[in-house]
């Protein structure tokens, strides 16, 4: 990979390099040796203002000039004090931008990048939530693309017309990065190489999550456990909100309500659950406790403009805030949960790290003025500059710290605030919404737009957070959210309950079928999200990947794609325009989507192969041993897919314990069709495997009998 710098700010560049840290991109990346990148530098420039980036994974060699006929350039000014790049793009569609409300296609459009807790998406129109990703990516009319990235975490605002993105920051001059692709795939590629990839998630992480602020006590926890199991309702993972803890003291539990939290995660594994706990990071000030006594000797806390422990209003009351840009604070923040995991925790929820702080500070958090020390490669700055990579840093300190303790299994971790580049520490979803229709539908293209910004792991609090719910909105978002990565029902206090059973039976039996259907798609939905792991791209994607030249589809934003294959939607839908080509509707566990008011019709593309799972009650029954294979022939009758395993847990898959196992449909004699399964890579075996084949013909199925070899004779169905 090539790495262009300016020309004429070459030799500053180089004078610098003492202030950053500056090496080869290695040739594992996803660049071909073609491709280029080009990193602008304003005449006033100071790395040590901007630098280290929060969003690069490594700091890129300095190569050659800008090549000749590059054509995306910015432009750097001054305007009423703030720092200004401008790069006039051309006509083009614009997307990304991360979490917000509003259009999938961003142009015309302008948000403020200062991550801030905003219930209901009320305050500011919407157009600023909880995370800040200083990123647009572009889509020309011919299908070729462009992203473009201000590398800075100061306040910022980014306005989009039709043919310029204008970032307007309150810090220093920054620097501009820019690449092109060959499509919009391409330049998410890239911009995973350069930011980073996820790694590899728990698969359990990929079920059903039931959460409510909060669940009291642990018996209610276990009537909810029980309730799912007893009424045959798939869910991998209860959720803990702040209630668990003693007086909202993070690290602590309540002895009335939560008196033996490892007893309780013991009785959630027996079930075959998951448990996952929130951690914030506003800490009691309170002498006695442990954890504030703790981080008060050993200087851990942010600081006011007079170099005194600042201290702000959460949910403890008064509380004091780690200062993660310190070295020494991450590494004793990591270290707190060497005592928490091992009560069999298995997940960690970092909420309300913007961070948020009651009536203080500018817009709900800590005064910009407040002081960072830094350390390391970190320099000392005010909160002004680390605000909006507070969650970031304290998420990536989270996950190193729960790594440490469980060194055989993955960490999970979900952030409500991060950053562009932080997808490598957590998942996120989309904060506190509304139990709306008009939630519910703006749900699509927010987590599109994440997945178009880096982050694969994503998805709203299904049901909605704020307000009650009804049973109609429940049946449709349950329905809705089986094809979300991130699938969490969530409702806040004094809401009506919004557990799949709470409403009426239809409404239950609607929400088991979505379940079903979730559990069914559980081994394609975990090779998506291992092809997110290695090529950064979204396991959700817009319509428009499907087809980038047809202009029809860029504003495409209540349909979508999951992976290349699946086209999903929802009953409410109108004015959908389909990527060209054939697409067959298709049943995942014998429902008529036709029919069901509530499901969303389900479409897999021809040539494609579908693999399903069984219909589990958690992914600990996942297995890959008895697959059913729905097949959409071409016009050639022929088809092909592939599916990803492993253990669903640990990190045996990164020396070679895993299996990719390509599975064709071709034509032979006599109008029969040959399926075969075959090794592509990996140590798994895969002799166990049994495999049914569905032949998806006008919009039915035609089912073969089940095969344990890996290679068989399919007599071609004729459908009237």
């Amino acid at each position: 990979m090539k790495i262009y710098l300016r020309p004429t700010f070459l030799a500053f560049v180089l004078f610098c390099q003492s202030l950053v840290t500056v090496f080869s991109v290695t040739a594992q990346t996803a660049f071909s040796t073609k491709d280029s990148v080009v990193i602008f530098y304003p005449k006033s420039f100071e790395a040590k203002l901007t630098l280290p980036s929060f969003i690069l994974e490594v700091e890129p060699e300095v190569k050659e000039w800008v090549p000749e006929g590059w054509s995306l350039k910015p432009v750097f000014s001054i305007v009423s004090g703030k720092s200004v790049a401008k790069v006039n793009c051309g006509a083009a569609d614009f997307y990304g931008t991360g979490e917000v409300t509003g259009t999938l296609k961003r142009n015309n459009t302008n948000i403020t990048l200062w991550n801030s807790d905003n219930y209901g998406y009320d305050k500011y129109a919407g157009k600023q939530l909880y995370q800040s990703h200083p990123w647009v990516m572009g889509l020309r009319p011919n299908g070729t693309a462009f992203g473009v990235i201000a590398d800075n975490t100061w306040k910022m605002d980014i306005e989009i017309t039709n043919t310029s993105i204008l970032f307007t920051s309150d810090g220093p001059a920054f620097r501009v990065i820019v690449f092109e692709g060959k499509s919009p795939q391409d330049v998410l590629k890239k911009l995973a190489d350069l930011s980073g990839k996820i790694e590899l998630p728990p698969i359990w992480s990929l079920g059903y999550q039931q959460c409510r602020y909060s669940y009291m006590n642990e018996a209610e926890v276990k009537e909810i456990a029980d309730k799912f199991r007893t009424k045959k309702l798939p869910c991998d993972v209860l959720w803990m909100d702040i209630d668990y803890m003693d007086q909202y003291k993070i690290f602590t539990f309540s002895n009335a309500n939560f008196p033996n939290p490892a007893d309780l995660n013991k009785y959630l594994h027996n079930l075959h659950f998951k448990s996952v706990w929130m951690i914030d990071p506003g800490i009691k000030k309170e002498s006695g406790y442990a954890i504030y006594d703790q981080g008060t000797i050993a200087n851990h806390w942010v600081q006011n403009n007079i170099k005194e422990t600042f201290v702000g209003n959460v949910w403890p009351g008064p509380c004091v805030f780690p200062d993660y840009t310190i070295p020494a604070t991450r590494t004793w923040w990591s270290n707190l949960y060497a005592n928490f995991m091992p009560l069999g925790v298995d997940g960690v929820w970092n909420d309300m790290n913007e961070p948020s702080v009651f009536s203080e500070g500018e817009e709900g958090s800590m005064p910009t003025d407040n002081i960072h020390r830094g350390g390391g490669d970190l320099p000392a700055g005010t909160h002004l500059r680390y605000h909006n990579v507070y969650g970031q840093l304290m998420v990536k300190a989270s996950r190193e710290g729960i790594k440490k303790v469980n060194t055989e299994r993955r960490p999970f971790v979900l952030s409500r605030s991060n950053f562009l580049g932080g997808q490598k520490y957590a998942a996120t979803w989309t904060g506190d919404n509304k139990s709306t229709d008009e939630h519910m539908k703006l749900s699509v293209p927010m987590s599109l737009t994440m997945g178009l910004s880096g982050q694969p792991i994503s998805g709203p609090d299904v049901g909605g957070f704020v307000g009650s719910c009804t049973g109609n909105l429940l049946a449709q978002w349950m329905a809705l959210g089986a094809f979300f990565p991130f699938y969490r029902n969530h409702s806040d206090k004094n809401t009506a309950r919004q557990e799949p059973w709470a409403f009426s039976k239809a409404v239950e039996e609607s929400s088991r079928t979505s379940l079903q259907r979730r559990y069914r798609l559980l081994p394609y939905l975990y090779t998506l999200a291992q092809e997110a792991s290695v090529n950064g791209l979204p396991i959700m994607r817009p319509l428009f990947f499907a087809e980038p030249t047809n202009m029809q589809l860029r504003n495409q934003q209540e349909a979508f794609l999951l992976g290349d294959i699946l086209m999903v939607v929802p009953k409410w839908a109108s004015n959908v325009k389909y990527p060209s080509g054939k697409w067959s509707l298709i049943s995942l566990v014998g429902e008529d989507s036709k029919v069901d008011k509530y499901q969303p019709d389900v479409f897999l593309k021809s040539g494609a192969i579908l693999p399903l799972g069984q219909i589990l009650q958690s992914s600990v029954e996942y297995t890959t041993d008895s697959l059913t294979l729905l097949v959409a022939l071409n016009e050639k009758n022929e088809a092909e897919g592939y599916l990803y395993h492993d253990a669903g847990e640990g990190f045996e898959y990164k020396t070679g314990h895993y299996a990719i196992r390509d599975f064709t449909v071709k034509p032979i004699e006599n109008d029969s069709l040959l399926f075969t399964a075959t090794f592509r890579s990996g140590q798994l075996a895969m002799d166990k495997a049994h495999y049914r084949v569905g032949i998806v013909t006008n919009n039915k199925i035609i089912y073969t009998a089940w095969e344990k070899e890996s290679s068989f004779k399919i007599i071609k169905p004729i459908v009237d």
